[in-house]
């Protein structure tokens, strides 16, 4: 790989098929992903329904120019604005989650004419843009876990509400790494204080959505209505495709104002004719509602690994958004815990900053190598005497 730029880390460089939650390398080893690649495909590697309907719309028309929407962009666009509750929105189809963030966020600082944005320290929001940088100029970053719990009153005093033009929520400061939940009454508390002064509740649902939190959106989990929401990962199953919902509103404001934005890859109709796809799969099959069960499964299996092994110090999860936190020691990191499952053919993420492993498994893994992963975990901490 000597001409690939050293972005991060590459591991193993050999991988040359993927089924469901299985990747194969070029020596027909079999590896269980439990990563769903960057947390993308919600229903596996190389879905059929998914290949097939790419295969179909390859042969009609990939791209097209931002003139000329495709009608598949409407349907798309209604599909998208019917799960996440907004069916008078509007919608537009992007490339990246990163871009997804960044366009809400602009919008809400567009319509609500107020430069400064909250959202939690731990949130990971874009690679680029405003989201990306978090400048404190533009942006106050709230450490929700010093907040007083049940009452989180005292640490909302100092945020000026009527100066923030949004509430940019991740749920689950799933990107950072952490699995970690913020309080629903915090969350609520605060969506509330900015609506309530004229500001918007932005939802980064990029890493929580479409299943990934045992319901559609991790939202739902906080009974708070966003006003934008951004999608992302698995909206395309793995395709490279996301998306902006907006109530309606907040869309004519943005219209309005004389928005003009284009990109290449805007609207394209082989990213809506995935999306409608996923979509149909997510619903049709059920698989939102398996998350749930089979998220509860792993997650009491790992919190039996938490009471017997001293060396973890929690298990926390949603769905299929899982982590299992260690105490820091030299001779147990996580980063050893991420080698010796790869060599036992499991594929996870891991934290060294948080100290935790983490994993995202498609919603379609059986419960068969869930248990299989927690005996091999079982084995690893008892082979460091934890």
């Amino acid at each position: 790989m000597q001409h690939i730029l050293k972005c991060h880390d590459m591991v193993k460089t050999d991988f040359v098929r993927g089924e469901n939650c299985y990747l194969y390398d070029s020596r027909g080893n079999r590896y269980v992903d439990f990563e769903s690649g960057i947390w993308c495909t919600a229903l596996g590697h190389s879905h059929p329904r998914i290949n097939q309907v790419m295969q179909a719309q390859i042969e009609e028309v990939i791209h097209l120019g931002t003139r000329y929407p495709s009608t598949l962009v409407e349907a798309a666009a209604m599909d998208i604005l019917d799960i996440v509750g907004m069916g008078t929105g509007k919608c537009v189809i992007l490339s990246s989650g990163s871009e997804a963030v960044e366009f809400g966020v602009q919008t809400a600082r567009r319509t609500t004419q107020k430069k400064l944005l909250l959202t939690f320290s731990n949130s990971y929001l874009a690679a680029y843009g405003s989201a990306g940088r978090k400048s404190t100029d533009e942006w106050l970053l709230l450490d929700w876990s010093a907040c007083p719990y049940p009452d989180p009153g005292e640490c909302l005093k100092g945020i000026p509400f009527e100066r923030v033009g949004a509430f940019v929520f991740e749920p689950g400061g799933s990107g950072s790494g952490f699995v970690k939940f913020p309080p629903k009454r915090l969350v609520r508390d605060i969506g509330q204080r900015v609506q309530q002064e004229g500001g918007l509740v932005v939802a980064n649902e990029i890493t929580t959505g479409m299943g990934r939190t045992g319901r559609w959106f991790g939202f739902q989990h906080y009974d708070l209505q966003p006003d934008i929401i951004a999608l992302g990962k698995g909206l395309g199953n793995g395709y490279p495709v996301s998306a902006v919902a907006m109530k309606r509103n907040i869309a004519e404001q943005l219209e309005d104002s004389g928005l003009h934005y284009a990109q290449s890859h805007q609207n394209d109709p082989l990213g809506c004719a995935v999306v409608r796809e996923v979509i149909a799969v997510l619903r049709e099959e059920k698989w939102v509602e398996r998350s749930n069960a089979v998220g509860c499964y792993f997650l009491e299996g790992l919190k039996g690994l938490a009471e017997k092994h001293e060396a973890v110090k929690e298990a926390r999860g949603r769905g299929m958004l899982l982590g299992l936190e260690l105490y820091p020691q030299n001779h147990l990191s996580v980063q050893w815990v991420y080698e010796t499952l790869l060599e036992y053919g499991y594929l996870v993420g891991y934290y060294s900053a948080g100290n935790t492993v983490r994993f995202d498994p498609a919603l379609t893994m059986e419960k068969e190598n869930i248990m299989r992963l927690l005996e091999s975990l079982d084995r690893i901490l008892k082979s460091r005497g934890s």
